[in-house]
């Protein structure tokens, strides 16, 4: 008896259609990242062109956040600011600049990325004082920074250069790791000074 093929093949096609489907269905979801966007690493609000003022139990101001863009992200709930400029209001102030930076959920870890330079204001007649770096990773409450990348520290005319470095704001003690290497400049007497000498 002879068995034509011709009554399964609808149900073949049927077959093929459906598993076609399915995996399609399926990768997309993969591709997405799910259908309601949480595993995908998308901002889920944007604000542009603010700032952020923080103030002590006493109410006087201890920083000012000013920047371009904010993005925040659900998946990690991590936050990423564009041109931030930072103004921590200690003695002397301390400013902070970068392209982007990246604050964790918390924002306890910060990491400064692009054009990086933090600049603590001179005083008691000394010029300010300017690290430079292409990246750098700050615990603010801690008031402590460090990086990998090669370093800058100005001073008036003293340069001084590493291979990385840990600061400590509280402390205004900077550690340069690496070959480091230098210019330390040392303030002549003033005209007043020196004349009072010659006598």
């Amino acid at each position: 008896m002879k068995h034509s093929g011709a009554p399964l093949f609808p149900i073949a096609v049927m077959a093929l259609l459906a598993a076609g489907a399915f995996w399609l269905d399926r990768a997309t979801q993969v591709a997405d990242g799910g259908r309601d966007g949480r595993h995908r690493h998308d901002p889920d609000y944007i604000v542009d062109n603010f700032n952020v003022r923080r103030f002590d139990e006493s109410g006087k101001l201890q920083h000012l956040l000013v920047a371009q863009k904010m993005l925040h992200y659900p998946d990690d709930d991590s936050t990423e600011v564009i041109a931030p400029r930072l103004t921590y209001y200690h003695t002397p102030p301390v400013h902070i600049f970068s392209n982007t930076a990246w604050l964790d959920k918390d924002g306890k870890h910060v990491r400064l990325d692009g054009d990086v330079r933090v600049v603590r204001d001179g005083r008691d007649g000394n010029p300010p004082t300017e690290i430079a770096t292409s990246v750098l990773y700050a615990v603010p409450d801690d008031d402590f920074a460090h990086t990998d990348a090669p370093v800058v520290i100005t001073q008036g005319q003293t340069v001084m250069r590493g291979s990385g470095m840990e600061s400590n704001n509280k402390s205004q003690i900077s550690i340069l790791y690496g070959r480091a290497s230098g210019t330390i400049y040392q303030k002549q007497a003033n005209q007043a000074d020196a004349a009072h000498e010659k006598k």
